[in-house]
Protein backbone atom coordinates (compact mmCIF):
# COMPACT_ATOMS: atom_id res chain seq x y z
CA UNK A 1 0.00 0.00 0.00
CA UNK A 2 2.73 2.28 0.76
CA UNK A 3 4.46 2.11 -2.60
CA UNK A 4 1.17 3.50 -4.17
CA UNK A 5 0.94 6.44 -1.52
CA UNK A 6 4.79 7.06 -3.22
CA UNK A 7 3.59 6.73 -6.76
CA UNK A 8 1.12 8.72 -6.36
CA UNK A 9 2.76 11.43 -4.53
CA UNK A 10 5.59 11.38 -7.31
CA UNK A 11 2.78 11.53 -9.82
CA UNK A 12 0.65 14.37 -8.37
CA UNK A 13 4.29 16.57 -7.07
CA UNK A 14 5.36 16.60 -10.76
CA UNK A 15 1.94 17.29 -12.59
CA UNK A 16 1.75 20.70 -10.13
CA UNK A 17 5.51 21.06 -11.26
CA UNK A 18 3.95 20.35 -14.94
CA UNK A 19 0.56 23.19 -14.38
CA UNK A 20 2.53 25.96 -13.31
CA UNK A 21 4.76 25.83 -16.52
CA UNK A 22 1.86 25.09 -18.58
CA UNK A 23 -0.67 27.81 -16.88
CA UNK A 24 1.20 30.49 -18.33
CA UNK A 25 2.07 29.19 -21.56
CA UNK A 26 -1.57 28.46 -22.47
CA UNK A 27 -3.16 32.33 -21.43
CA UNK A 28 -0.64 33.44 -23.96
CA UNK A 29 -1.60 30.91 -26.69
CA UNK A 30 -5.11 31.33 -26.47
CA UNK A 31 -5.35 34.98 -26.05
CA UNK A 32 -2.88 36.00 -28.64
CA UNK A 33 -2.44 32.59 -31.13
CA UNK A 34 0.85 32.61 -30.84
CA UNK A 35 3.29 29.82 -28.54
CA UNK A 36 5.94 31.54 -26.85
CA UNK A 37 8.94 29.52 -27.33
CA UNK A 38 10.83 31.60 -24.90
CA UNK A 39 8.13 30.44 -22.02
CA UNK A 40 11.05 28.11 -20.47
CA UNK A 41 13.26 30.94 -20.47
CA UNK A 42 10.66 33.08 -18.22
CA UNK A 43 10.69 29.87 -15.98
CA UNK A 44 14.47 30.30 -16.01
CA UNK A 45 14.15 33.68 -14.87
CA UNK A 46 12.55 33.15 -11.84
CA UNK A 47 14.57 30.25 -10.42
CA UNK A 48 17.41 32.18 -10.90
CA UNK A 49 15.86 35.47 -8.57
CA UNK A 50 15.70 33.17 -5.99
CA UNK A 51 19.51 32.52 -6.61
CA UNK A 52 20.19 36.21 -6.85
CA UNK A 53 17.98 36.84 -3.51
CA UNK A 54 19.98 34.17 -1.78
CA UNK A 55 23.77 35.21 -3.24
CA UNK A 56 22.83 38.75 -1.82
CA UNK A 57 21.91 37.24 1.74
CA UNK A 58 18.27 37.13 1.79
CA UNK A 59 16.57 34.17 2.61
CA UNK A 60 15.14 32.30 -0.39
CA UNK A 61 11.51 32.49 -0.04
CA UNK A 62 11.77 36.68 -0.35
CA UNK A 63 13.18 35.55 -4.10
CA UNK A 64 9.93 33.42 -4.80
CA UNK A 65 7.85 36.77 -3.84
CA UNK A 66 9.53 39.25 -6.09
CA UNK A 67 10.30 36.11 -8.65
CA UNK A 68 6.70 36.61 -10.44
CA UNK A 69 6.52 40.73 -10.56
CA UNK A 70 10.07 40.57 -11.70
CA UNK A 71 9.33 38.11 -14.61
CA UNK A 72 5.98 39.65 -14.96
CA UNK A 73 7.68 43.03 -15.61
CA UNK A 74 10.14 41.42 -18.14
CA UNK A 75 7.02 39.81 -19.80
CA UNK A 76 5.57 43.31 -20.40
CA UNK A 77 8.53 44.92 -21.62
CA UNK A 78 9.16 42.31 -24.20
CA UNK A 79 5.30 42.55 -25.05
CA UNK A 80 5.40 46.44 -25.64
CA UNK A 81 9.02 46.56 -27.19
CA UNK A 82 9.04 43.30 -29.43
CA UNK A 83 5.75 41.18 -29.60
CA UNK A 84 3.55 43.85 -30.13
CA UNK A 85 4.50 44.22 -33.63
CA UNK A 86 4.25 41.09 -35.11
CA UNK A 87 0.55 40.06 -34.25
CA UNK A 88 -0.10 39.78 -37.71
CA UNK A 89 2.52 37.41 -38.52
CA UNK A 90 2.58 34.62 -35.65
CA UNK A 91 5.10 32.74 -37.36
CA UNK A 92 7.60 35.78 -37.07
CA UNK A 93 6.38 36.40 -33.30
CA UNK A 94 6.90 33.10 -32.13
CA UNK A 95 10.86 33.24 -33.97
CA UNK A 96 11.09 36.52 -32.12
CA UNK A 97 10.34 34.65 -28.63
CA UNK A 98 13.10 31.92 -29.38
CA UNK A 99 15.29 34.75 -29.84
CA UNK A 100 14.65 36.61 -26.76
CA UNK A 101 14.80 33.51 -25.18
CA UNK A 102 17.80 32.39 -26.09
CA UNK A 103 19.22 35.54 -25.26
CA UNK A 104 18.19 35.12 -21.98
CA UNK A 105 19.14 31.44 -21.56
CA UNK A 106 22.74 32.65 -22.64
CA UNK A 107 22.76 35.87 -20.39
CA UNK A 108 21.59 33.59 -17.47
CA UNK A 109 24.55 30.99 -18.23
CA UNK A 110 27.20 34.11 -18.35
CA UNK A 111 26.02 35.30 -14.65
CA UNK A 112 26.26 31.49 -13.34
CA UNK A 113 28.86 30.29 -15.26
CA UNK A 114 27.70 27.36 -16.81
CA UNK A 115 27.13 25.80 -13.37
CA UNK A 116 24.84 24.00 -11.41
CA UNK A 117 23.50 25.58 -8.19
CA UNK A 118 21.69 24.19 -5.69
CA UNK A 119 18.89 26.42 -3.62
CA UNK A 120 17.89 25.24 -0.21
CA UNK A 121 14.05 25.03 -0.18
CA UNK A 122 12.55 27.55 2.07
CA UNK A 123 10.31 24.48 4.31
CA UNK A 124 12.56 21.47 4.30
CA UNK A 125 12.83 18.25 5.44
CA UNK A 126 10.82 14.83 5.65
CA UNK A 127 7.51 13.41 6.96
CA UNK A 128 7.55 9.94 6.63
CA UNK A 129 4.58 7.51 5.65
CA UNK A 130 5.36 3.93 6.23
CA UNK A 131 9.22 3.05 5.08
CA UNK A 132 8.54 5.85 2.69
CA UNK A 133 10.01 9.45 2.80
CA UNK A 134 8.41 12.05 1.41
CA UNK A 135 9.52 15.94 0.63
CA UNK A 136 7.60 18.41 2.62
CA UNK A 137 8.80 20.65 0.10
CA UNK A 138 7.33 18.97 -2.97
CA UNK A 139 4.24 18.69 -0.57
CA UNK A 140 4.16 22.77 -0.40
CA UNK A 141 4.20 22.81 -3.81
CA UNK A 142 1.08 20.56 -4.57
CA UNK A 143 -0.86 22.94 -2.13
CA UNK A 144 0.16 26.22 -3.50
CA UNK A 145 -0.11 24.68 -6.83
CA UNK A 146 -4.03 24.08 -6.04
CA UNK A 147 -4.25 27.13 -4.27
CA UNK A 148 -2.75 29.61 -7.47
CA UNK A 149 -4.76 27.73 -10.12
CA UNK A 150 -8.01 27.81 -8.08
CA UNK A 151 -7.16 31.78 -7.95
CA UNK A 152 -6.73 31.84 -11.58
CA UNK A 153 -9.92 30.03 -11.94
CA UNK A 154 -11.54 32.58 -10.19
CA UNK A 155 -9.91 35.60 -11.87
CA UNK A 156 -10.85 34.60 -15.18
CA UNK A 157 -14.38 33.64 -14.29
CA UNK A 158 -15.55 36.12 -11.31
CA UNK A 159 -13.79 39.61 -12.43
CA UNK A 160 -13.80 41.97 -15.36
CA UNK A 161 -10.19 41.55 -16.57
CA UNK A 162 -11.35 38.39 -17.28
CA UNK A 163 -14.32 38.63 -18.70
CA UNK A 164 -12.69 40.75 -20.84
CA UNK A 165 -10.30 38.48 -21.67
CA UNK A 166 -12.35 35.60 -22.39
CA UNK A 167 -14.43 38.30 -24.55
CA UNK A 168 -11.39 38.88 -26.39
CA UNK A 169 -10.41 35.07 -27.09
CA UNK A 170 -14.14 34.42 -28.17
CA UNK A 171 -13.97 37.33 -30.47
CA UNK A 172 -11.45 39.51 -30.97
CA UNK A 173 -13.04 42.26 -33.21
CA UNK A 174 -16.05 42.33 -31.25
CA UNK A 175 -14.37 43.32 -28.11
CA UNK A 176 -12.45 45.96 -30.06
CA UNK A 177 -16.16 47.50 -31.30
CA UNK A 178 -17.05 47.42 -27.80
CA UNK A 179 -14.40 49.28 -26.76
CA UNK A 180 -12.25 46.78 -25.05
CA UNK A 181 -8.32 47.71 -25.65
CA UNK A 182 -7.03 44.62 -26.56
CA UNK A 183 -3.71 46.16 -27.31
CA UNK A 184 -3.51 46.58 -23.67
CA UNK A 185 -5.13 43.19 -23.31
CA UNK A 186 -2.26 41.27 -24.76
CA UNK A 187 0.09 43.32 -23.12
CA UNK A 188 -1.33 42.31 -19.53
CA UNK A 189 -1.95 38.71 -20.50
CA UNK A 190 1.07 38.18 -21.69
CA UNK A 191 2.83 39.93 -18.74
CA UNK A 192 0.58 37.27 -16.54
CA UNK A 193 1.38 34.41 -18.25
CA UNK A 194 4.82 35.17 -17.72
CA UNK A 195 4.62 35.94 -14.32
CA UNK A 196 2.94 32.40 -13.83
CA UNK A 197 6.31 31.60 -15.41
CA UNK A 198 8.50 33.05 -13.21
CA UNK A 199 6.17 31.83 -10.25
CA UNK A 200 6.53 28.08 -11.75
CA UNK A 201 10.69 28.45 -11.73
CA UNK A 202 10.83 29.91 -8.42
CA UNK A 203 8.73 27.31 -6.51
CA UNK A 204 10.80 24.19 -8.50
CA UNK A 205 14.58 25.73 -8.55
CA UNK A 206 15.07 23.62 -4.58
CA UNK A 207 13.88 20.52 -6.60
CA UNK A 208 15.65 20.48 -10.26
CA UNK A 209 19.11 23.07 -8.96
CA UNK A 210 19.68 25.79 -10.98
CA UNK A 211 20.91 25.61 -14.70
CA UNK A 212 20.77 27.91 -17.85
CA UNK A 213 18.97 24.82 -19.16
CA UNK A 214 16.35 24.67 -16.47
CA UNK A 215 13.41 26.04 -18.21
CA UNK A 216 14.80 24.54 -21.43
CA UNK A 217 14.19 20.92 -19.53
CA UNK A 218 10.46 21.15 -19.57
CA UNK A 219 9.43 22.85 -22.42
CA UNK A 220 8.84 19.92 -24.72
CA UNK A 221 6.78 18.38 -22.28
CA UNK A 222 4.68 21.59 -21.83
CA UNK A 223 4.06 21.75 -25.57
CA UNK A 224 2.97 18.21 -25.32
CA UNK A 225 0.65 19.26 -22.65
CA UNK A 226 -1.10 22.18 -24.60
CA UNK A 227 -1.29 20.02 -27.73
CA UNK A 228 -3.00 17.39 -25.88
CA UNK A 229 -5.56 19.62 -23.70
CA UNK A 230 -6.28 21.68 -26.30
CA UNK A 231 -6.37 26.02 -26.36
CA UNK A 232 -8.91 27.99 -25.68
CA UNK A 233 -9.95 26.59 -22.38
CA UNK A 234 -9.07 26.79 -18.71
CA UNK A 235 -9.50 23.05 -18.30
CA UNK A 236 -7.73 21.70 -21.26
CA UNK A 237 -3.79 22.63 -20.63
CA UNK A 238 -4.10 21.73 -16.84
CA UNK A 239 -5.55 18.35 -17.42
CA UNK A 240 -3.11 18.04 -20.77
CA UNK A 241 -0.44 19.17 -18.45
CA UNK A 242 -1.42 16.51 -15.69
CA UNK A 243 -1.79 13.90 -18.00
CA UNK A 244 1.77 14.01 -19.34
CA UNK A 245 2.77 14.76 -15.54
CA UNK A 246 1.27 11.57 -14.77
CA UNK A 247 3.09 9.47 -17.51
CA UNK A 248 6.77 10.73 -17.10
CA UNK A 249 7.12 9.54 -13.41
CA UNK A 250 4.68 6.70 -13.87
CA UNK A 251 6.20 5.37 -16.29
CA UNK A 252 9.29 5.63 -14.55
CA UNK A 253 7.66 3.65 -12.18
CA UNK A 254 6.97 0.90 -14.30
CA UNK A 255 10.78 0.87 -15.56
CA UNK A 256 11.79 0.07 -12.07
CA UNK A 257 10.12 -2.64 -12.13
CA UNK A 258 11.85 -6.44 -11.20
CA UNK A 259 11.46 -7.71 -14.25
CA UNK A 260 11.87 -4.72 -16.29
CA UNK A 261 14.78 -2.65 -15.21
CA UNK A 262 17.51 -4.47 -17.10
CA UNK A 263 16.33 -4.42 -19.99
CA UNK A 264 14.92 -1.50 -20.76
CA UNK A 265 17.20 1.78 -20.67
CA UNK A 266 16.01 4.98 -18.50
CA UNK A 267 15.35 7.26 -21.46
CA UNK A 268 13.35 4.52 -22.93
CA UNK A 269 10.26 6.24 -20.34
CA UNK A 270 10.72 9.81 -21.68
CA UNK A 271 10.88 8.54 -25.30
CA UNK A 272 7.75 6.31 -24.53
CA UNK A 273 5.63 9.56 -23.17
CA UNK A 274 6.31 11.72 -26.68
CA UNK A 275 5.39 8.35 -28.41
CA UNK A 276 2.04 7.81 -26.44
CA UNK A 277 1.43 11.61 -26.76
CA UNK A 278 1.61 12.17 -30.53
CA UNK A 279 -0.47 9.03 -31.08
CA UNK A 280 -2.90 10.86 -29.13
CA UNK A 281 -2.37 14.07 -31.10
CA UNK A 282 -2.79 12.46 -34.14
CA UNK A 283 -6.34 11.06 -33.22
CA UNK A 284 -7.20 14.12 -31.47
CA UNK A 285 -5.48 16.91 -32.88
CA UNK A 286 -7.48 19.35 -31.37
CA UNK A 287 -6.81 18.07 -27.20
CA UNK A 288 -8.43 15.65 -25.95
CA UNK A 289 -10.20 17.88 -23.52
CA UNK A 290 -10.95 20.29 -25.76
CA UNK A 291 -15.08 21.01 -24.95
CA UNK A 292 -15.91 25.09 -25.29
CA UNK A 293 -13.95 27.89 -24.62
CA UNK A 294 -13.37 30.20 -21.63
Amino acid sequence: MDIFIKIGFDILAFSCIMILIVSGLAIIASLMGIFNLGHGEFVLLGAYSVYFFRELGLPEWTGMLIAPFFVGTVGLIIEVIFIRRMYVAPVVAMLATFAIGLIIRETVRGLIGGKYYYVDAPIQGLFEIGEYSFSIWRLAIIILTIIIMLLCYLFLKKTLFGLKIRGAMENPSLARSSGISTSRLYTLTFGFGAALAGLAGALMVPVYSLSADLGLAFMVQAFLSLMLGGIGTFEGPLLGSAFIGAMVPGFQWIRELPFIVNYISPIFSEVLVFVVALIIVKIRPNGIFIKKSF
